[in-house]
C-alpha cells in the first residue's frame, strides 16, 4: 500500500499545525521527491548517515525532527549541504521535517513521549501564557530522589545524564523540555518546581540549579528527542498501512 506525497503532506500538516509556530526552519515537506510513498525512514536528524540508511532500504521518504534550511545558516548549496541534497534528489527521496510542531504535539510530541517513558504525568505547559513556549510541567506519582531520577533516565534513554543537584529535597514536581531547552530552568525555578530535565546544559544552568534549588538533568539533545519521530512514524504505519522504520543514528550530544 502507499499514499501520495500530497496526501501525506496534507495529513501531517493538519495533524501538527506548523503554521502555529514561529520556528527556526520551514516545517513540512523540505525536499520534494517521488509522488507515491510506501516506505518511510524516520529519525531524529536528516544526517548523511540517515539518508544512506534510507537509500539502502529503498525508502520513498524520510521524516525527521531536525531537517534543513535553518535561519541564519549559509544559504549556499555546498559542502555537507550539497552532498546531502544531491543524494536525496538523485534517489527521489522526499524529506519531511517538523521541528517545534513535533516537540509540542499532545500525542506524538517529543515532550509527551519523554514524559511517558519517565513516568511523569503531564499537567500543562510550563508557561501557558506564552503560545510559543514548548516546555512542560508535570508530577510524579510518588516522590523519588535525585539518584533515582538519574537512574530512571539512564535506563529509559540508554545514557547517564549530567546531574546538578539543587539541594537534598525529593522530586515530586518536574518541568522539562527536550533538546536545547535548558533556559526554561528559570521558569521552573520561578514556579518552585523540584526538578528540570532537558537535553543540553549551558554554563549558567549550573548556577541556577544550585542557587535556586532546582535539580537539573541534562539527558542529551538527541537522546531526549528520539521518541517524537518514532511515535509519529508508528502512527503513519497504522493509519496508512505504510512500511515505516525508525533508524537511530546515535549522537552522544
Amino acid at each position: 500500500m502507499g499514499v501520495s506525497r500530497t496526501k501525506l503532506e496534507n495529513y501531517l500538516n493538519e495533524l501538527l499545525q506548523p503554521w502555529a509556530w514561529n520556528d527556526y526552519c520551514p516545517n513540512g515537506l523540505q525536499v520534494e521527491g517521488c509522488d507515491e510513498i510506501g516506505r518511510i525512514v524516520t529519525g531524529v536528524t536528516a544526517t548523511q548517515a540517515l539518508i544512506d540508511a534510507a537509500i539502502e532500504r529503498q525508502a520513498h521518504a524520510i521524516l525527521v525532527h531536525h531537517g534543513y534550511f535553518w535561519k541564519g545558516e549559509d544559504a549556499a548549496i555546498r559542502g555537507m549541504k550539497r552532498q546531502r541534497l544531491a543524494k536525496l534528489l538523485a534517489h527521489d527521496i522526499n524529506l519531511f521535517a517538523y521541528h517545534l510542531p513535533l516537540d509540542v504535539h499532545d500525542r506524538f510530541g517529543n515532550n509527551v513521549q519523554l514524559a511517558a517513558r519517565l513516568g511523569i504525568k503531564v499537567q500543562r505547559r510550563l508557561e501557558p501564557w506564552n503560545k510559543q513556549s514548548v516546555a512542560m510541567k508535570g508530577k510524579l506519582t510518588d516522590p523519588i530522589s535525585v539518584d533515582e531520577m538519574a537512574e530512571r533516565i539512564e535506563v529509559q534513554l540508554g545514557r547517564a545524564p549530567l546531574v546538578i543537584a539543587g539541594g537534598d529535597h525529593p522530586i515530586r514536581s518536574v518541568a522539562w523540555c527536550t533538546g536545547g531547552g535548558q533556559h526554561y530552568i528559570d521558569a521552573a525555578a520561578a514556579q518552585g518546581i523540584d526538578a528540570f530535565i532537558s537535553g543540553e546544559v549551558s554554563e549558567q544552568t549550573v548556577h541556577v540549579a544550585r542557587e535556586m534549588g532546582v535539580h537539573f538533568f541534562a539527558a542529551g539533545h538527541h537522546a531526549t528527542e528520539r521518541y517524537g519521530a518514532m511515535a509519529l512514524g508508528e502512527h503513519l504505519q497504522e493509519h496508512f498501512g505504510l512500511d515505516v522504520e525508525f533508524v537511530d543514528i546515535d549522537n552522544p550530544v
